[in-house]
């Protein structure tokens, strides 16, 4: 259910609705919008009677809301979230890059990494310090350690530092180290994890489920909302399929569905979708037309000995070369490349 204040609401009136929404056992959202302020409503609303909301003063309308990721959806929120930091914006008009390498491997590396991305004008690095690998014999990266290296990079340079969260015992350290934290595709649906970043204040990154619908990324999103962080940003990876010409398949068709049933910005991640490096451009590029709001791509000084993923990671030239063709493609399409 959403309430709709009216333009003249004061403050007084909207703490009012929110205390009687609390009283009902129910959760309030406020979301102050340009003219005027919507609170929206989760919990079991059932068995509540509309009429006792709506006579309060400064009430509009009462709506309710019929999809089931209530916080996620446009119904809620008709206007598109933009998610803001200290060193850029996501969101529509933009197209927003978080670029490094795939897992945290040395200071230099790293250090290294981060100045050759704001030389170029992009002002969030990804790297894992924490890897999720799918045999257990794998480089599992340099944990705490990866967070200090990160966290020096970001000191030096002033680069925006996106890591994963992979688990709720190293929650604190990687809140007080991230700007922005990544849920990758096998968490996605792990609603511990979710209920904690829920809690948190830092934007979470919110991979796609390898096999997950739409709706049930949504859901997950939801989860995060509901805790009380509504700066989420979706990011399509590739799900499975019987496709073998790619890691995974890039479903590039979600982007506009998901913009009209949703108001998060939405990213995409060419190089976990295709999994090799020569295609990552290409797809890219693509992910631009359809609308994506920003790129995540695996960037590394020496891709051919990276400890992870070095087959789908791009070189500093290629990168630096696909920034070029982006900036031509965005003018046309109305954004901007940050």
């Amino acid at each position: 259910m959403l309430v709709v204040m009216s333009t003249q609401a004061t403050p007084d009136e909207i703490d009012h609705v929110l205390a009687a929404i609390r009283a009902m056992n129910l959760t309030p959202h406020p979301m102050p919008g340009a003219t005027r302020t919507a609170i929206g409503i989760t919990g079991n609303i059932g068995a509540v009677d509309p009429r006792t909301l709506e006579v309060l003063p400064g009430v509009s309308e009462l709506l309710r809301v019929t999809k089931p990721f209530k916080l996620a959806s446009r119904e809620m929120r008709p206007a598109d979230t933009y998610v803001k930091f200290a060193q850029t914006t996501i969101g529509p008009g933009t197209l927003t890059m978080i670029a490094g390498p795939c897992s945290v491997e040395t200071e230099t590396m790293i250090l290294r990494t981060a100045e050759f991305m704001m030389e170029n004008g992009v002002r969030l690095m990804r790297a894992g310090a924490f890897k999720p690998r799918t045999s257990p014999y794998s480089f599992q990266g340099m944990g705490l350690e990866g967070l200090k290296i990160l966290e020096k990079a970001r000191q030096k340079t002033g680069i925006g530092i996106v890591t994963e969260l992979m688990d709720t015992d190293n929650a604190d350290a990687v809140e007080a180290s991230a700007d922005i934290i990544q849920i990758g595709t096998r968490n996605m649906q792990n609603f511990s994890l979710l209920k904690r970043v829920g809690k948190m204040r830092k934007p979470v990154l919110l991979k796609r489920g390898m096999s997950a619908t739409l709706e049930e990324w949504l859901m997950a999103a939801e989860y995060v909302m509901a805790g009380g962080n509504y700066n989420v940003i979706l990011c399509e990876r590739g799900i499975r399929s019987f496709s073998d010409h790619s890691r995974n398949t890039l479903d590039l068709s979600v982007i506009p569905p998901a913009k009209k049933l949703s108001h998060l910005p939405i990213m995409v991640d060419p190089s976990h979708g295709v999994g090799k490096r020569e295609f990552v451009p290409a797809m890219a590029l693509a992910a631009l037309a359809a609308g994506a709001d920003g790129l995540l791509i695996e960037v590394h000084p020496d891709p051919d000995h990276a400890a992870s993923d070095g087959a789908q990671t791009l070189d500093f030239a290629a990168f630096k070369k696909l920034l070029e063709n982006l900036r031509r493609l965005a003018e046309p399409l109305g954004k901007t490349v940050n």
